[in-house]
C-alpha cells in the first residue's frame, strides 16, 4: 500500500509489487527476445529482397523501372529503428541480469546482439561513405517578373552557379584535408588543397554518374578497346629514336636509356630496392641503417638513418666518393634528388625520385598550368605547375649552391645527363629545359613521364635533348586532362548506350578481368540513346561531386594537363 499511481489513474498494485514480475519478464524476454529479432529480421529480409528486385531493373540511364527505390529506401530506414531498439535492449538485458539463465539462451542473445551491433555499425560507415554533401537538391533561382533590367534573371542564375561551385571547392578542400590530416596545415599546403579541389570541381561539375557507373563505364571501355585492338592492323616499329643523334640507332639508345633507368630507380632509396630484392636487401642493409654517419656521409642530407643512401650505392654499384650531393628532403614542389659522377658513361648524372609520399601526391594534382618562357622558343611555353616548381628547386639547388660547378670542376670533360621516373621523370624534363641554355650538350632520359607536362612548344624544343621511355600500356604517361575529358565523355556515352543493367556488366567485367573471355559476349550497345541524359543543364547544374571512394580511384597521383 497504497496503490500505484500512474497515467492518471490508481492501479491496483503498489510500488513493491513489482519485484517478482520483474524477475519474471526478464527471464522470458531473454527467450522472447530471439523471437522477436526473427521477427525483426523477417521484415528486414523482405524489405532487402524488394531493393534488390527493384535496383537490378532497368539500365543506368533507363532508372523509370527503378521509380520505387526510394520508398524501399525510406522503409528500410524505418526498420532500422526497431533494429536498434532491439540491440540495445537485448545488451542491457544480457549484461544486467542474465544470471541463472539458460547458457545456451544467453549464448544465442549474445551472438545475435553482437551481429546486431556490427551490422549497424557496417551501415553507419557506409552511410558516412557514400554520403554526397553536394547530392542535395537545390531549387533553381525563381523566374522573376520583368522589371525593365532585362539581364537581372541572369545575373541571379550566375549567383546561384558561382554559389553552388563555391560550396564544390570547399567540399574538396575538406576531403582533401581530411585525406592529407597527417600534413602539417601551412600556407603552402592549403594553396595546394585549394589548386586541387578547383580543378576537381571544374572536371565533376557537369556529371551525375556515381562511383558504381564509372566502374561500369571502364570495364565496358576495356572490352571495347580489346575488340579495336583484336582488329586493328600491326604497330609499325621504327628503328632509331626521334631524339637520338644521326647515327645511332634504337638499340644503342635503349642501352643508355636501361644504363640511366638504373640510377632513376636507385632515387626511390630502400623502400624500391628491398621491394626488388626481398631476400637479400634486408640482411645487406641491416649492418649499413641506423649506424652513426654524420661525419662519414657529410653529403646526404634528409637521410636520417642511412638507409637511403645504402641503398643508392648497392643499387648503382658507385662509391661514396662519386657523389656530389645527395638529398632525401621532401616537401610539397621539393623532391628529393642525388648528384654523382658516372665514369662508365663519363657523366655527371642528375637522378630525381619519384612519387613516393602523400607530398608528392600534392605535387602531382597540382595540375595547372604555369608560365615557363624559354628564350628561342616561339608560342606558347607553359608547364604542369606542381612539377615546375619542383624543377626550379632543383635547379636553384644546382646553380646557386654550386653543386653543378663542383661536379665539373671534378670532371670538367663530362657531360651532363638528367635522368628520373614518373614525378622524377617530369621533373628532369622540365630541369633539362631550363638548363639547356647553360649545358647545350645535356641529355635526359625520363621514363613514364606524366602526361601533358608541356605545352606543344615547349614539347618540340626537347625533342632533341629528352628521351621519354614508354613502358607497353602504362597510364601514367598517358594521363592528362584533356585524355581525362576524352574518358569521361566515352564513360558517358558507352553506360548511356548500353542495354543491360549495371549489376550484370559489373559482374560479368569482374570476370573478364580476372579470367578473360571473349569481349562479344558482353553488352551490347543501342543507338536510339544519347550521352546528354547523363549530362545537367549548365544553369540548372548541382555540381554533383562523386564520392571519395571514386577519389581513391582518380586521385592518382597522375592527374595533369596537356595544352
Amino acid at each position: 500500500m497504497p496503490g500505484l499511481v500512474v497515467f492518471g489513474r490508481r492501479w491496483g498494485i503498489a510500488s513493491d509489487d513489482l519485484v517478482f514480475p520483474g524477475c519474471f519478464e526478464l527471464f522470458v524476454l531473454l527467450h522472447s527476445y530471439l523471437v522477436g529479432l526473427l521477427v525483426v529480421l523477417a521484415l528486414i529480409i523482405l524489405s532487402l529482397l524488394a531493393i534488390v528486385y527493384v535496383s537490378a531493373r532497368g539500365t543506368i540511364t533507363n532508372s523509370g523501372p527503378r521509380r520505387s527505390i526510394p520508398a524501399l529506401v525510406y522503409l528500410r530506414a524505418l526498420l532500422y529503428l526497431p533494429e536498434l531498439v532491439w540491440a540495445c535492449l537485448g545488451a542491457v538485458w544480457v549484461s544486467d541480469d542474465s544470471q541463472g539463465c539458460d547458457p545456451a539462451t544467453v549464448g544465442a542473445v549474445i551472438a545475435a546482439v553482437v551481429a546486431s551491433w556490427i551490422i549497424l555499425l557496417f551501415t553507419g560507415v557506409g552511410v558516412v561513405f557514400v554520403f554526397d554533401p553536394l547530392g542535395n537538391p537545390r531549387p533553381q533561382p525563381a523566374a522573376m517578373e520583368p522589371l525593365g533590367v532585362p539581364d537581372m534573371q541572369s545575373n541571379e542564375g550566375a549567383q546561384f552557379l558561382f554559389t553552388a561551385r563555391s560550396l564544390a571547392v570547399k567540399v574538396w578542400e575538406s576531403r582533401l584535408r581530411l585525406l592529407c590530416c597527417c600534413l602539417p596545415q601551412d600556407e603552402s599546403h592549403r594553396a595546394a588543397f585549394s589548386s586541387i579541389a578547383q580543378l576537381f570541381t571544374r572536371f565533376f561539375s557537369d556529371t551525375d554518374l556515381v562511383p558504381s557507373d564509372i566502374a561500369a563505364g571502364l570495364a565496358l571501355l576495356h572490352q571495347e578497346q580489346d575488340k579495336m585492338e583484336q582488329s586493328r592492323d600491326p604497330e609499325v616499329i621504327i628503328d632509331h629514336s626521334p631524339s637520338s643523334p644521326i647515327g645511332e640507332d634504337l638499340e644503342t639508345e635503349l642501352e643508355k636509356a636501361a644504363h640511366c633507368m638504373q640510377f632513376a630507380a636507385a632515387a626511390y632509396g630502400w623502400p624500391l630496392y628491398i621491394y626488388s630484392n626481398l631476400l637479400t636487401a634486408p640482411c645487406k642493409l641491416s649492418g649499413d641503417c641506423c649506424r652513426s654517419r654524420a661525419g662519414e656521409y657529410d653529403i646526404v642530407g634528409g637521410d636520417h638513418l642511412g638507409c637511403h643512401f645504402s641503398s643508392i650505392l648497392l643499387s648503382t654499384g658507385l662509391q661514396y666518393r662519386d657523389f656530389i650531393y645527395v638529398s632525401f628532403h621532401n616537401q610539397i614542389y621539393e623532391i628529393p634528388f642525388f648528384v654523382a659522377l658516372d665514369h662508365k658513361r663519363e657523366a655527371v648524372l642528375v637522378a630525381v625520385r619519384g612519387t613516393l609520399s602523400l607530398k608528392d601526391v600534392l605535387t602531382d594534382l597540382s595540375a595547372e598550368c604555369e608560365n615557363l618562357p624559354v628564350e628561342g622558343v616561339s608560342g606558347a611555353c607553359y608547364a604542369h605547375k606542381g612539377i615546375c616548381q619542383a624543377a626550379n628547386y632543383i635547379y636553384k639547388k644546382l646553380i646557386n649552391d654550386g653543386i653543378l660547378n663542383q661536379a665539373f670542376n671534378i670532371a670538367p670533360e663530362y657531360k651532363l645527363v638528367i635522368t628520373g621516373h614518373s614525378l622524377g621523370a617530369g621533373t628532369a624534363s622540365v630541369l633539362a629545359v631550363l638548363l639547356r641554355s647553360s649545358f647545350p650538350t645535356l641529355q635526359c632520359y625520363s621514363f613514364s613521364p606524366p602526361g601533358g607536362l608541356l605545352s606543344k612548344a615547349l614539347a618540340d624544343y626537347s625533342k632533341d635533348f629528352v628521351v621519354s621511355v614508354v613502358l607497353g600500356k602504362d597510364l601514367v604517361p598517358r594521363l592528362s586532362m584533356p585524355n581525362m575529358e576524352d574518358l569521361k565523355r566515352k564513360i558517358l556515352k558507352i553506360v548511356s548506350n548500353c542495354s543491360k543493367s549495371k549489376y550484370r556488366i559489373l559482374l560479368q567485367g569482374c570476370w573478364y578481368e580476372l579470367f578473360g573471355g571473349d569481349p562479344d559476349d558482353f553488352p551490347t550497345e543501342m543507338d536510339d540513346r544519347r550521352e546528354e541524359e547523363l549530362k545537367l543543364p549548365p544553369s540548372a547544374s548541382t555540381l554533383t561531386a562523386i564520392s571519395t571512394s571514386l577519389a581513391n580511384w582518380l586521385l592518382w597521383p597522375w592527374i595533369t594537363l596537356d595544352y
